[in-house]
């Protein structure tokens, strides 16, 4: 199970990098700019929040690593993105084998700033983390349209 959750978020790599390189072709500008209609946030502001979701979820709450944060202001660029889900992509790997089989085993977990623990499994976890980056793909790429730009093909299969 955990070559087969592996092989999925190699899929989620995949379109990852493609909206990276994507987004290597907007103007840093245009890549840091406020959007109004997503509240003022920029892609990359987006992006850093997709990669804390992973930290959050993946780090802090399933293997009770401190709280942490990636700071927008210290990720200039897109380059410096694909730095953080460097670290991502490691968070992931060691999560995927912590969990070993245990993916349907429903486990409390301690999230921060909530009463009560949550009952989950480690899958309905793990799927959180990446149905939550495709949620922000989608608004990524109408951010970058509402910029001027045409959204390529960002999905898992591209034509």
């Amino acid at each position: 199970m955990v070559g087969l959750l592996l092989a999925q978020y190699a899929l989620v790599q995949s379109a990852r990098a493609a909206l990276l390189d994507y987004c290597a072709t907007l103007t840093p500008t245009d890549f840091t700019a406020p959007v109004p209609a997503f509240n003022n946030s920029s892609l990359r502001d987006l992006l850093v929040h997709v990669a804390n979701a992973y930290q959050h979820w993946l780090g802090v709450v399933a293997q009770g690593q401190p709280r942490s944060s990636f700071d927008p202001i210290a990720t200039p660029g897109v380059e410096a993105v694909r730095q953080l889900f460097q670290e991502v992509d490691q968070l992931v790997v060691v999560y995927c084998t912590q969990v070993g089989e245990q993916w349907q085993a429903a486990t409390q977990f301690v999230v921060p700033s909530r009463p009560e623990p949550l009952t989950l499994t480690p899958l309905a976890l793990f799927t959180h983390a990446l149905t939550h980056e495709f949620h922000h793909k989608g608004q990524l790429l109408s951010m970058s349209r509402q910029l001027g730009y045409t959204p390529i093909d960002t999905d898992v299969i591209r034509f």
